[in-house]
């Protein structure tokens, strides 16, 4: 599940703070390909901790839908695709990629790392932002509305299934503005004051359906309520929760890890990755 206190004003500062901080500074925001030598971000002058090698770190054990079978350097899921297309980006091989495994806590502590970047559901925020570098945004965090297979919302495919359905969500945060500003249910939606008293109301049947962020949704239905089922993803509303690389603070690689992830949005791949990994595998639709 994603690992930050998930307020708007805090997502919407660690968004701008991304696109002003960890925006790249050459005025080709690409990296060169590896066969120019004079180019800044050929895989020959990027300064890794193993020359000629990119060493990628996440944590132990890895989750669906993010990696597969806990095995990172299989590159399916969605996390260990984007990695691997970033890489690719970078100029570097399958062969040339190296896994490590770091604990988040020890990932986003300050000092010195032992990967070139980690990807781990990182969420951008100020405070950690004091500590570690962060690449541009690969994923914006979805809510997504979850309910018990019993309940009366649960296969439903569109928004207007839902107008009539009493949703809850934590108080303050961006999960509860996607029930008020995209979903406009008819009856006032119900907050509490944290996700375990949310989940409590749905299990006690107080609430046709909760809505949390995708990798909550996905943790409380495959680790905690085995008989809940995600109904579907709520279209993008507005200060999403953003997951970027994490890198060293001032790594000489910051930059170019960063084109490389804002050539890969730009081009339409982690769009096309999100889709696969965490819509049609893992079984989150968006809701029309």
């Amino acid at each position: 599940m994603a690992r930050s206190s998930r307020t708007v004003a805090l997502t919407a500062a660690a968004v701008v703070l991304v696109a002003a901080g960890c925006a790249p500074q050459d005025d080709d925001p690409t990296p060169a390909a590896s066969g120019s030598s004079s180019a800044p971000c050929a895989k020959e002058t990027l300064k890794t901790r193993t020359p000629g090698k990119l060493t990628i770190a996440t944590d132990e054990p890895a989750y669906e839908p993010w990696f597969k079978d806990n095995k990172p350097e299989n590159g399916e899921g969605f996390e260990a695709a984007v990695a691997y297309a970033v890489a690719e980006k970078l100029g570097y091989d399958r062969a040339d990629v190296t896994w490590t495994r770091v604990k988040f806590d020890a990932a986003i502590a300050p000092g010195p790392k032992d990967f070139d970047f980690d990807v781990n559901q990182f969420s951008i925020t100020q405070e950690r932002q004091r500590a570690v570098d962060f690449s541009p945004p690969y994923y914006l965090v979805r809510q997504t509305v979850i309910a018990l297979k019993s309940s009366r919302i649960a296969g439903k495919t569109t928004l207007a299934d839902l107008r009539n359905a009493k949703l809850g969500a934590q108080v303050g945060t961006t999960s509860y503005r996607a029930i008020t500003d995209v979903i406009k249910p008819t009856t006032k939606p119900q907050v509490y004051n944290s996700n375990d008293d949310a989940k409590k109301a749905l299990q006690n049947g107080q609430l046709d359906g909760l809505v949390v962020d995708l990798p909550t949704a996905f943790y409380i239905t495959g680790a905690e309520l085995t008989d809940a089922t995600i109904v579907g993803q709520v279209p993008q509303g507005v200060d999403p929760e953003a997951f970027g690389l994490l890198l060293d603070k001032g790594s000489p690689l910051t930059s170019c890890v960063s084109a490389a992830v804002a050539g890969l949005g730009d081009a339409g791949t982690l769009k096309q990755l999100e889709q696969k990994w965490l819509t049609q595998v893992a079984g989150a639709a968006e809701l029309r």
